[in-house]
C-alpha cells in the first residue's frame, strides 16, 4: 500500500513538474523567439520574417522519427544554422534565409525548455502542411 501511495505522488509531482516546464517553455518562447517565428497562422504573409513554428516543426518531425533525435537537431541548429542543415524548402530557405545563430541569446538550460515546449505542442493536431490548411476543430 505504501508503495501504491509513493508511485503516485512520484507521478503526481513529475506531472507537475511537466506542466511547469511546459508553462516556462512557452514563456521563453514568447521572450526568444515570438518575435520571429509566430504560433498562429499569419493574417498578412508578407509580415513574416521567419517561418511559422508550425511549419518548422512539421518539417523537423518529418525528418526525425524520434523526439530525442529532432530536439538534438533543434538545440544544435539554434546554436550553429547552416544552408546544409536546413530543413524547409528551398524556396523558404531563399525568402528568409538563414537562422541567425542565438548564442548568447539563448543558455543551453533555455534552449532545452523551449525546443521540449515546441515539439510537445507543434504542429498542431489538425495542421496538415500549407500555411491556410489548418482545418478547424
Amino acid at each position: 500500500m505504501q508503495l501504491k501511495k509513493l508511485l503516485l505522488a512520484t507521478l503526481l509531482a513529475s506531472s507537475t513538474l511537466m506542466a511547469v516546464e511546459s508553462s516556462e517553455g512557452a514563456k521563453l518562447f514568447e521572450a526568444k523567439c515570438s518575435m520571429c517565428h509566430v504560433t498562429q497562422p499569419p493574417q498578412d504573409m508578407s509580415k513574416l520574417v521567419a517561418p511559422p513554428v508550425f511549419g518548422v516543426m512539421r518539417h523537423i518531425k518529418m525528418k526525425y522519427d524520434n523526439k530525442a533525435d529532432a530536439l538534438a537537431f533543434m538545440r544544435d541548429y539554434v546554436i550553429n544554422p547552416d544552408a546544409k542543415k536546413a530543413l524547409c524548402k528551398p524556396q523558404k530557405l531563399k525568402r528568409f534565409g538563414v537562422m541567425p545563430s542565438q548564442k548568447g541569446n539563448v543558455t543551453q538550460e533555455e534552449l532545452a525548455k523551449i525546443t521540449e515546449w515546441m515539439y510537445d505542442n507543434f504542429p498542431p493536431k489538425n495542421f496538415h502542411g500549407g500555411m491556410f490548411r489548418m482545418q478547424q476543430q
